[in-house]
């Protein structure tokens, strides 16, 4: 029962040799692990754990070794056979198999009796070798000295054999699990990393967003975890709830596939080719400006001649300056007001001004100087999206939602689509997409938020909008949770446990 609940591979080989080593009173053993090739065949053994209950504090490396019969481990594997020794030293001249004492040697250590023992599947294929080394008299003995393995150790017999035949079937099966669950876990880990490339591939500017945000929610759930007051005191994680909110965090954007390109990288409030547009639009004006003032130069010097012209030049001169100063401004005021801001900022009574303004254009049509349209974008007062474009990007969560929601999730993943819908809610009920409030909000999708908002914030790869300083992005969160938007609790958490500090970007 214990093998089969245990889903970590490293605590699994831990589990099957502690439990091995148990019920034959063993002293020590090690687990070995068959390696494939390419094609799937077997083709070496790796030396995956190993305990010494003597000497635990063995520093021990990685290695492989052949599977054939240049060890007993190899042997094991390669015949499919068990063997039960009573001293390795001791083997007869034409055994098929080696022993090598290297080991001994460089530990100080005595192996004598062994069982080694192939680890077969359902389908009789074999996964790995268990070595079980010196049973005991006594259990609790500790091999400290030559004659201590000679009063201590003993052959093992026919029972041990049994039950740890038994044992190393079972291993074989919880061991071949692991590892499909391993590769299932990869598998899914090589599907979220395609997605987030894919998010981040249509989107360059927030690259590296969703990984940042995964990081610092995990690490504000591991904080709020270790909590001993405050409303959150009882609030804890598993490890596959924290798996579950790192890939929450990773995929919470992913519906910004659905949103068109041109809104999805839009850097500024107006598109470039209408900025573009209006700075053809005032050259046009300036060119005109010149072209009148040339032509009044011509006129005053052929009515009235040179004394009339040198007296009368300087106040269309002036009034040529005058316009070329003001078209200078106007368009100066556009390019300022195009930039996005953080929070709500602007006095639009310049830009309403201007677009009161009219001109004549080539067709000697009467036209305003900021159409209707590009005033209504240079008047966002935050950010850079008008009402359309908003809930456009807003519409990124539902699209996260219902695509996330196809996904055949196992049980400890099935809160990943509730948790990323909700990363917009607020608390007040003014976030999106469906204005919940408080605790319909889930807490999870609540910590994501801080971290969401944290991060954009701090951003320094966004070309709508300068990153703000750390210090200042705190406040605004700040500013935020005494609104009534996201959790002061929460965020009490996120500061005090310093979570923005190792995962902010790099150059904040």
């Amino acid at each position: 029962m214990a093998l089969t609940a245990e889903r970590d591979l490293g605590k699994l080989l831990a589990l099957i040799l502690s439990h091995a080593r148990r019920v034959t009173e063993s002293d020590a053993g090690s687990l070995y692990l068959v390696e494939r090739d390419e094609r799937g065949a077997p083709s070496r053994l790796r030396f995956a754990h190993s305990q010494n209950y003597s000497l635990p504090a063995i520093p021990l490396s990685s290695f492989a070794v052949p599977i054939d019969h240049s060890s007993l481990a190899g042997y094991a594997a390669a015949t499919g056979e068990p063997l039960v020794i009573g001293d390795v030293y001791l083997l007869p001249e034409g055994a098929a198999y080696r022993q090598n004492r290297s080991f001994d040697e460089t530990i100080g250590y005595r192996t004598k009796s062994m069982l080694v023992l192939p680890m077969k599947t359902h389908r009789d294929e074999i996964i790995g070798v268990l070595q079980l080394i010196n049973r005991k008299h006594d259990p609790d003995a500790r091999l400290a000295c030559p004659a201590s393995f000679e009063q201590e150790v003993v052959p093992f017999d026919a029972r041990c054999v049994e039950i740890a035949t038994a044992l190393a079937s079972q291993a074989a099966v919880a061991i071949e699990n692991g590892r499909l669950y391993e590769d299932i876990e990869r598998l899914f880990e090589g599907f979220v990393t395609a997605a987030v490339t894919a998010i981040e591939s249509r989107d360059p500017a927030t690259s590296g967003h969703s990984g940042r945000v995964a990081s610092m929610t995990v690490e504000l759930a591991q904080a709020v975890d270790q909590l001993g007051s405050g409303p959150y005191r009882n609030v804890k994680f598993t490890r596959e709830q924290l798996r579950e909110l790192r890939y929450a965090g990773l995929l919470h954007d992913f519906g910004k596939v659905g949103v068109r390109e041109q809104v999805l990288v839009k850097e500024k409030k107006l598109y470039p080719q209408d900025l573009e547009l209006i700075r053809h639009r005032f050259a046009y004006l300036g060119q005109r400006t010149e072209l009148e003032f040339e032509r009044a130069r011509a006129e005053l010097l052929l009515a009235g001649g040179r004394p009339a012209y040198d007296a009368g030049l300087a106040p269309i001169e002036c009034e040529r300056r005058k316009r070329r100063e003001e078209l200078a401004h106007f368009l100066e005021t556009v390019v300022q007001a195009n930039e996005p801001t953080v929070l709500d900022e602007g006095s639009f009574e310049a830009l309403e001004a201007i677009g009161q303004r009219t001109f004549v254009d080539f067709d000697g049509r009467m036209r305003p100087l900021l159409e209707d349209h590009e005033l209504q974008f240079l008047m966002i007062r935050r950010g850079n999206l008008d009402e359309e474009e908003r809930r456009e990007i807003e519409s990124h969560v539902t699209h996260t939602y219902r695509f996330l929601e196809q996904i055949p999730w196992t049980r400890e993943l099935r809160a990943i689509p509730r948790i990323a819908y909700a990363h917009h809610e607020k608390l007040n009920g003014h976030g999106y997409p469906n204005q919940v409030t408080g605790i319909a909000i889930p807490v999870q999708a609540r910590i994501m938020t801080i971290a969401d908002i944290f991060d954009a914030l701090t951003a320094t790869d966004r070309p709508y909008k300068r990153a703000v300083p750390r210090d200042r992005a705190l406040d605004i969160l700040g500013m935020e949770a005494k609104g009534g938007t996201i959790d002061p609790a929460l965020l009490e958490t996120f500061i005090g446990a310093r979570v923005f500090e190792s995962s902010a970007p790099a150059g904040d």
